[in-house]
C-alpha cells in the first residue's frame, strides 16, 4: 500500500460527504455530453441522437488485485481502463465513469486519495468525466466498482456476433504480458511470505510488469482503422484470453475459425520469462488474460488496407461453424482451440517460487 507516511487522516475525520467532496473537489468537465456531473442525485448526459454504450465492472481486494504488490494508484488506474476497454470493443468512445468504493478503516484518507489519483489520471489520459458514484464502508477487503459511459454513432457500432464466413481475425499489440507480469509478482510474494528478508527480483521486467499493473487501451488503433474507412465485421477485448474471446465470436457469429499459432503475438520479453517458467508463449497468449488488447475481424477485402499497421496482427479467419474452432499449430497440426480458463491456468502455474542465491 503507497500512503504519506507523514501525516494519517482517519475517514472518520471527514466523514463520507467530507470524503466525496475531497475527493471530487479537483474534477473539471471535459465533454460537451456532460450536463451534470458530481453533485446531485444522478448524473445528467445528452447524447443526442447516438447510441449510449454503459458498461461496469467489480474488483474485489484478493480476487482482481492484491495489495502486496499492486499500488493502490495503479489499482486505481487500472479499475478505469478495464471499464473503457469495454466500450473501445463496441467501437465506441468513452466518455464519463460512475466510480463505487467501499472501504474499511484500515484505510486512511491518504490512501484513499491514492486511488483516486490513479482513477483521475486515466480519466485525464482518455479524455473522461468521473460523473458520480458512492463510497461505502466496507467489512471484506477493498472494493472498487465503475460504470463507464460512452457513445457511438449507430453506423459505427460493432458487436460480437456479425461476424462473416472468410473474414481475418485480427489482434492489436501483443499478448500474455500481463500475465507473465502477475506470475513474476506471484513469485516473488512466496518468495518474501518463506523469507522477508530476500529483495524481489523485478529488474528487466518493466514491459511486463507494467502490462499488469497498469495497462493501456488500443484508441491510435481505432482512430486509423476509422481513417482507412476499415469498420471491423465484430469485435471484443482481450481480458480473459485470446481462445475464450475468440470463441465467443464464434459462437455468437456461429461461426468457426482457424487461428494460427505462428501469427500470435508475443513480445520477446514475454517470451524469456515464459520459459522461464517453463510455459509455451503461447499458452500465455491464448489463456494468460488480462491484455485489454483488441480482437477484431475484417473483411478480406480490407486485408491491403492494415497490412502495414504494425499495431495489427493477422492470425486467422472465419470459416464454417461445422469446420469447428481450430488452431495451426507451428508443426502445422491442426488442434480443436480451448479455453482453458483463469482459474485453472493460476492453479497449475503460481505454485513456482524463485531459490534463494
Amino acid at each position: 500500500m503507497i500512503e504519506n507516511k507523514q501525516h494519517r487522516t482517519e475517514l472518520a475525520e471527514l466523514g463520507e460527504f467530507g470524503l466525496i467532496d475531497y475527493l471530487t473537489s479537483a474534477i473539471k468537465i471535459k465533454n460537451k455530453t456532460t450536463v451534470k456531473g458530481v453533485g446531485d442525485d444522478a448524473a445528467v448526459l445528452n447524447f443526442d441522437t447516438r447510441d449510449t454504450l454503459v458498461t461496469s465492472d467489480l474488483l474485489l481486494e484478493g480476487s482482481h488485485f492484491d495489495l502486496t504488490y499492486s499500488p493502490l494508484k495503479h489499482i486505481g488506474y487500472k479499475a478505469v481502463i478495464v471499464n473503457l476497454s469495454d466500450i473501445l470493443a463496441m467501437n465506441g468512445i468513452p466518455q464519463q465513469i460512475v466510480v463505487s468504493i467501499g472501504v474499511s478503516n484500515r484505510f486512511s484518507v491518504e490512501a484513499i486519495e491514492e486511488i483516486y489519483k490513479g482513477i483521475y489520471l486515466a480519466c485525464t489520459n482518455y479524455d473522461v468525466d468521473l460523473v458520480g458514484g458512492d463510497t461505502v464502508s466496507s467489512n471484506s477487503g477493498l472494493v472498487l466498482s465503475i460504470t463507464a459511459i460512452g457513445y457511438v454513432s449507430r453506423k459505427d457500432l460493432v458487436f460480437r456476433n456479425t461476424a462473416k464466413k472468410g473474414d481475418l481475425i485480427c489482434v492489436t499489440g501483443d499478448l500474455g504480458a500481463a500475465y507473465m507480469g502477475l506470475m513474476v509478482l506471484e513469485r516473488e510474494k512466496q518468495v518474501f511470505k518463506a523469507d522477508p528478508k530476500m529483495q524481489p527480483e523485478l529488474q528487466g521486467h518493466d514491459y511486463i510488469l507494467g502490462r499488469q499493473l497498469k495497462p493501456e487501451l488500443r484508441t491510435e488503433v481505432l482512430r486509423k482503422l476509422k481513417e482507412l474507412k476499415v469498420k471491423p465485421t465484430a469485435m471484443i477485448d482481450i481480458s480473459d484470453g485470446l481462445a475464450s474471446e475468440v470463441l465467443h465470436i464464434c459462437k455468437q457469429s456461429k461461426l468457426g475459425c482457424n487461428i494460427y499459432e505462428d501469427k500470435i503475438p508475443v513480445d520477446t520479453a514475454t517470451a524469456i520469462v515464459a520459459r522461464e517458467f517453463s510455459i509455451d508463449p503461447s499458452t500465455c497468449a491464448l489463456h494468460g488474460g488480462e491484455d485489454y488488447e483488441l480482437l477484431f475481424t475484417i473483411r478480406q477485402k480490407n486485408y491491403e488496407l492494415i497490412k502495414d499497421l504494425s499495431e495489427i496482427s493477422v492470425i486467422g479467419h472465419m470459416t464454417e461453424e461445422s469446420s469447428g474452432t481450430n488452431m495451426i499449430t507451428r508443426s502445422n497440426t491442426q488442434v480443436p482451440l480451448t479455453a482453458q480458463g483463469w482459474d485453472a491456468f493460476l492453479k497449475r502455474e503460481r505454485s513456482v517460487v524463485r531459490k534463494k542465491k
